[in-house]
């Protein structure tokens, strides 16, 4: 023990600051780097920021200061009754002689620090929202690729990957290995959340391990982890510990399971399940498409029944019909004539050959050539009645005639290899073939773009 500093002989008394200063200089000499533990008291935080209290235990107390900088540092929030240790300086504060602790440091002891630590972070980020049931995302139905984190060795991983493989085997799973308690796993876990949700190959996030005492599971109460599962665009479902175990992370993910096997099942469904209802989708489909086919294929037969009575050919052959009848009609009649002329013919050299005079022959041949001449006459007054009509009834057929249409510049558009007639451009699509028919000749074109 270092003996007490004199500025004065030993007969000369000390002043009070002088002994003060002097005994504060000797504790912070002796006392440099302590640890205490005790229980806080007497807890007071003016408006300076710093914070100053007492240690005590069952038989003693000490006053203590804490200063701002160093308040800062600390991850819980001081109060009374809390069991903490300490390490600092013991000093004294010379203008009043009070013996004290000058605090470095504060942390809170045993499993009950553990538990005040826990409801402070839980009181903290419920306050900012990240607990809210309206920014939790859902889990999809049925997931493409499920991301588990968790140790790579616990029975955790084995337990969620029998439930999966039973549940529904076909949905891939990638392990995004951690360790799930010690100094390093907080920092792993949430790596981990950030590396699932940079390569995007998941739709939904296992955060699991299995059971263990407060202690084993602190790395799932860690603000670093929370504000990860907070940040996660993939919707996580937490499966921490056993069914009594209730982490920071369970009340931040978007759903909480009370086991690792339990988070596996909240994240497939039942294959039988899906397989059934998908045989019972397909048959409808497939049942709403041949109703489908059968009113097509009847709508089909109807417009081909209507487009076959509007086509121009049915008129061609009604005209071609009408025609034919004209040209009988001039056939029968001018049989008919000829026929009169010759019976004429014959009565008359009958009479000629029974009178035999010449004279009356010159006579009755002049009247034979007169009949013959009135004859020709006739026959080609008829024929060019016959031509005249035909003429018309040409050029009424040639006037209703789709070649005389294309002739003034029009065309006739079908599908290539097939006779309907397209007249909407709605009947096309972009790419299909089809034939233009001009007043001569023939083309074959893609349809490359479609206007209104």
């Amino acid at each position: 023990m270092n003996q007490l500093p004199s500025p004065f002989s030993a007969s000369e008394p000390y002043t009070v600051s002088e002994l003060n200063r002097a005994v504060r200089q000797l504790l912070s000499d002796e006392f440099i780097n302590i640890r205490v533990e005790g229980e806080l008291s007497n807890l007071s935080t003016p408006s300076s920021g710093h914070i100053y209290f007492s240690l005590k235990d069952a038989d003693a107390q000490i006053r203590c200061a804490m200063f701002r900088t160093r308040l800062s540092r600390v991850d819980f929030k001081p109060a009374n009754g809390l069991q903490v240790i300490v390490r600092g300086q013991v000093s004294l504060y010379e203008p009043r002689g009070d013996y004290q602790l000058i605090v470095e440091e504060i942390e809170a002891a045993g499993a009950g620090a553990l538990r005040q630590r826990f409801e402070q972070l839980k009181q903290k980020l419920a306050a900012e929202g990240l607990f809210d049931n309206a920014r939790k995302q859902p889990i999809p139905v049925l997931p493409q690729c499920i991301a588990v984190i968790t140790s790579p060795s616990g029975a955790a991983i084995r337990d969620i990957l029998s439930v999966l493989k039973r549940r529904f085997p076909a949905i891939p799973v990638i392990l995004y290995p951690t360790s799930v308690q010690g100094e390093l796993a907080k920092t792993e876990i949430a790596s981990a959340i950030a590396l699932a949700n940079q390569q995007a190959a998941c739709d939904v996030i296992i955060l699991s391990r299995g059971g263990g005492s407060l202690e084993d599971l602190w790395a799932f109460n860690e603000e670093i982890v929370a504000r990860a599962i907070f940040s996660s665009r993939i919707p996580i479902i937490a499966g921490i510990g056993h069914e009594i175990d209730v982490s920071i992370a369970d009340f931040v993910a978007d759903l909480r399971a009370a086991t690792p096997s339990a988070a596996a099942e909240h994240a497939v469904p039942e294959q039988q399940v899906w397989l059934q209802r998908l045989a019972r989708v397909e048959l409808r489909c497939q049942q709403l498409m041949l109703n489908r086919l059968k009113q097509a294929q009847q709508h089909f037969l109807w417009q081909e029944k209507r487009l076959q009575q509007q086509h121009p050919g049915q008129r061609l052959l009604q005209k071609a019909q009408t025609l034919d009848q004209w040209e009988a009609r001039l056939h029968k009649a001018l049989s008919h004539t000829l026929q009169h002329a010759k019976n004429s013919l014959s009565t008359q050299r009958a009479r000629l050959e029974q009178q035999s005079p010449t004279e009356k022959i010159r006579h009755y041949y002049t009247q034979q050539q007169v009949v013959i001449n009135r004859l020709h006459a006739v026959i080609n007054q008829t024929l060019n009645q016959c031509k005249q009509r035909v003429a018309l009834s040409s050029q009424t057929l040639h006037a209703v005639s789709p070649l005389a249409t294309l002739e003034r510049g029009y065309a006739i558009v079908t599908p290539y290899h097939s006779p309907i007639i397209i007249s909407n451009s709605q009947q096309l699509h972009v790419g299909d073939l089809i034939q233009t028919r001009f007043a001569q000749g023939k083309i074959i074109s893609h349809v490359k773009d479609i206007l209104s």
